[in-house]
């Protein structure tokens, strides 16, 4: 068998190219219970059930929202969530042409024989579980791989072992009918330069569409969700015209024609930045046969939750700044971005957090 041929591969495909659709993206609102509780406590809001569900209500109610998404990523407890009417936030959001994703890795452990690289969990059970998240409306997952830079790392092993567990995840997934969003994010942590980045970057890659292929993996029936390509956290910022010649050069080398679509992440970027660099890339005369568009969890909620704090008098004014980031982000999708003319508050703080978790 050289590729994929269950019984889902139609609708897988029409999926992940649905997602790519230009002038939409991806909310990632799958944070973990610990990591809400995180970005609640900033805004000095209890981390509680009916908080978290207030929050997510508060963004996939957003009038005019739902227009610039083509998919939500939620948190196990979110996909069986409803509003605060007792709508299930999985019916309204396809009723509103969004696919409902789902979270399935169980986060990162630590890779023994390595100085500090980590693998992801969550392969064992993970076929039931994604016959019962489809059952309950999922369309399409997720699973993070984290790499890091450092003197000598990512290791081969790192590469090798994180590629092997993505692409695994991968046909689970698409047997059960989830389009896979292939994630290996190399965090922005360090001093490196951006060609540093971009090496590893093509080094990691490449091993992952190595590892989808001898899987089986239907490519034509995942979506790719890298780190855009830039100097590490300690170095000097490139402008973003840098940083999406470097990104797009880096995809041409080692992504598959096939794969509909790249899902960036935000990385810790600010939300502004974020934005930028995607129209930047988007902007890029060259060879790109995939759509680049976004899948931000931070990068689409900061300045929303800033205005929210956990008040219901602020409902209207946190949904003013979600639109705001949505659009900006639609705009990006096809390199149209004007700048915003005055960001909302946080809108450009930098999002990084070390060796993030969540």
């Amino acid at each position: 068998m050289s590729c994929f041929t269950g019984k889902y591969t139609d609708e897988l495909i029409a999926n992940a190219s649905y997602i790519g659709t230009p002038g939409k993206g991806i909310l990632a609102a799958d944070e973990s219970t610990g990591t809400m509780g995180k970005r609640l406590s900033s805004i000095n809001v209890e981390n509680v059930e009916t908080n978290r569900r207030a929050f997510r209500e508060l963004l996939f109610t957003t009038p005019g929202a739902l227009q610039y998404l083509s998919g939500v990523i939620l948190f196990e407890e979110t996909l069986y969530q409803k509003t605060a009417d007792g709508k299930p936030f999985v019916d309204l959001l396809k009723e509103n042409g969004v696919l409902p994703g789902i979270k399935v890795d169980k986060g990162v452990v630590e890779l023994a024989g390595t100085d500090g690289e980590t693998t992801t969990q969550g392969l064992d059970g993970l076929l039931q579980r994604c016959q019962k998240y489809y059952e309950a409306g999922a369309r399409f997952a997720k699973w993070r791989a984290v790499l890091k830079i450092g003197p000598n790392e990512p290791s081969q092993l790192s590469i090798n072992e994180n590629a092997n567990g993505l692409a695994r995840y991968a046909i689970i997934c698409q047997e059960a009918g989830l389009v896979p969003i292939v994630e290996p994010e190399i965090l922005v942590d360090g001093s490196h330069d951006i060609a540093k980045c971009a090496d590893v970057t093509e080094r990691v890659l490449a091993a992952c569409y190595k590892a989808l292929n001898d899987h089986h993996v239907l490519l034509e029936g995942t979506l790719l969700k890298p780190n855009m390509v830039t100097p590490g956290s300690e170095s000097a910022k490139v402008a973003p015209e840098v940083v999406a010649e470097y990104t797009v050069r880096a995809l041409q080398r080692t992504m598959p024609a096939a794969v509909p679509a790249v899902v960036f992440l935000s990385g810790g970027q600010s939300e502004e930045e974020a934005t930028i660099n995607l129209n930047a890339m988007n902007k890029l005369k060259t060879k790109k046969p995939w759509t680049l568009t976004f899948s931000f969890g931070r990068a689409l909620q900061q300045s929303t939750l800033k205005a929210w704090a956990g008040k219901e008098e602020n409902l209207k004014k946190a949904q003013a700044a979600f639109l705001t980031r949505c659009k900006a982000n639609s705009e990006a999708t096809l390199g149209t971005y004007q700048g915003a003319g005055s960001l909302s508050e946080g809108a450009s703080e930098s999002l990084h957090v070390k060796d993030y978790k969540y």
